[in-house]
């Protein structure tokens, strides 16, 4: 199994960051693979397959840390193409609404 598990909405509540420049401000760190949740079941395999996949938006996934949880919101194909490059880990940033 790539991911904890595999969801088709975001569970959590809403937060305030809504644009790539609010993201960036939360430093990326190491994030396993195997204990996100994804919030999308469907994949572009274009955005997958893409050399430029990042160039419109951060480099980094976005993830949501919420009741101990770690829900993937953006960058799932960035994850995925890390699963298929066999890594374990990525660079996301992270938001911890339990904080």
């Amino acid at each position: 199994m790539i991911f904890r598990a595999v969801g088709a909405s975001r569970p959590y509540p809403e937060h305030q960051l809504t644009t790539s420049r609010q993201w960036s401000e939360i430093p990326p760190q190491q994030v396993k693979l195997d204990q996100l949740v994804t919030t999308k079941t469907v994949l572009d395999l274009e955005a997958l397959l893409s050399e430029d996949s990042t160039f419109y938006g951060d480099l980094f996934p976005h993830v949501v840390r919420w009741q101990g949880v770690l829900y993937l919101e953006d960058g799932l194909h960035r994850a995925l193409r890390s699963a298929l490059h066999h890594r374990a880990v990525l660079h996301a940033r992270v938001l911890d609404l339990d904080a």
